[in-house]
């Protein structure tokens, strides 16, 4: 008797199709887009291509005109399109916008789900997330932003936001602030959904980060804005998902935002392999080529160690996904492993390539500046191995062993 890790067809046959794409299309866009083209027209050609050959918003149901793919053959989509940086945008799944776009799809309103998700389901709008805040840090119950109502028609919100990714370049805003200081600690946050711009929500700045920043960063939606929000009516109508439940609704947004930034960084770090395995088999040092040298093999073979572990990670989190399983232990240890493993596949590919590793002359400089906010984003790593460590000892005190919270029940 053998366990079945045979992936359905239909599944092997999206995730060809989207390895194609990316290959044949997303990467010669990027080289247009490095030689000076237009990039509105250049992702308005790609979307368009996308579109008629079905390859829009995976795991949005095909009832909203998405492909309503699972969670296991979504989690193989993405892991080809963080192959290229136009891979996510092509298909209309990138981040913030996908998740948020998850939040309005469970949570929305009839009117709601007309005004707001629709234009962003066709790719003609853009949304952003605006919850952390400088005093509550990776504590989201320590926002401050107040949600004030006027009477029966609007609610008018103060305070401010920081590190809200994509928040210049949206047109849409969905804001968290607290509605009732009195309730108990997770149901004091409502979410508002605010139509930009808007002089109620005036970005401040997009925050200088230690990423290495391209001209096309921002324009592609890579910047993280402070955010002012002084005065701002909202609409009555424009609460989603009622008061009180802003900051659950967060946490199942969040859930699949560390995911999807998982996935991708499994594409990234498959990609700078095969950038420093290219290396080492035509560089010769010292008289011998630098893959004949055992060191290196040595290094070869921890990178690829890490991004076996992390796709079976993520394919049994699909797994217990599919079937409707509690996986928020899995996604705690998955979140930190997957942004501690693409850092160390980077930074190996980094050394392979020497001086030029160091260089701009690759993309892995570039990428190593990036994926250190992996680290940080969605939940810093000591936040989710506190969350673990306690679901270690429950798993403990229930059961008698610690199996449970650590992969005891894989299948």
């Amino acid at each position: 008797m053998s366990i079945d890790f045979e992936i359905p067809a239909e599944a092997k046959a999206i995730r060809a199709k989207v390895r194609q794409w990316v290959h044949d299309e997303c990467k010669p866009a990027e080289q247009r887009l490095v030689a000076g083209e237009d990039y509105k027209t250049v992702l308005a050609e790609l979307r368009a291509k996308a579109r008629a050959q079905g390859l829009w918003c995976p795991f949005i149901p095909q009832e909203y005109g998405g492909m309503g793919l699972g969670p296991l053959a979504n989690a193989l989509v993405q892991m080809e399109l963080g192959e290229s940086h136009l891979g996510a945008l092509s298909m209309n799944t990138q981040g913030p916008d996908d998740a948020t776009m998850m939040t309005l799809l469970a949570h929305g309103t009839e009117h709601q789900k007309e005004k707001y998700l629709k234009p962003l389901l066709n790719g003609e709008k853009r949304i952003c997330y605006s919850m952390t805040e400088k005093a509550a840090g990776a504590d989201a119950t320590g926002m401050q932003t107040r949600a004030v109502k006027d009477g029966n028609e609007n609610y008018v919100l103060n305070g401010e936001k920081w590190f809200s990714s994509a928040a210049s370049v949206a047109d849409i805003a969905l804001v968290m602030a607290m509605t009732d200081p009195d309730a108990p600690r997770h149901q004091r946050y409502s979410t508002f959904i605010v139509e930009l711009p808007n002089p109620g929500y005036r970005i401040i700045r997009d925050i200088e980060t230690m990423a290495v920043h391209g001209p096309l960063t921002e324009i592609l939606g890579g910047g993280h804005s402070e955010v002012e929000i002084k005065d701002l009516v909202v609409p009555a109508e424009d609460l989603l998902g009622g008061e009180g439940n802003g900051f659950n609704m967060g946490q199942h947004r969040l859930a699949y935002g560390r995911l999807r930034h998982g996935m991708h960084n499994v594409s990234m770090a498959q990609r700078a392999l095969d950038l420093a395995t290219a290396h080492v088999v035509q560089r010769e040092t010292f008289g011998k080529l630098l893959k004949e040298r055992q060191g290196v093999q040595w290094m070869l073979a921890d990178c690829a160690a890490e991004i076996y572990k992390a796709r079976l990670m993520l394919l049994h989190i699909a797994y217990k996904a599919e079937r409707g399983d509690d996986i928020r232990q899995e996604n705690s240890i998955a979140k930190i492993f997957l942004a501690n493993m693409v850092h160390q596949v980077v930074d190996t590919a980094i050394q392979l390539h020497g001086a030029l590793g160091f260089s701009l002359d690759t993309p892995l400089a570039a990428w190593y500046t990036h994926i250190r906010s992996q680290r940080l984003v969605d939940g810093p790593d000591e936040v989710h191995r506190w969350t673990v460590g306690r679901n270690v000892i429950k798993a403990f005190e229930r059961n008698g062993t610690t199996a449970a919270a650590c992969g005891g029940d894989l299948l």
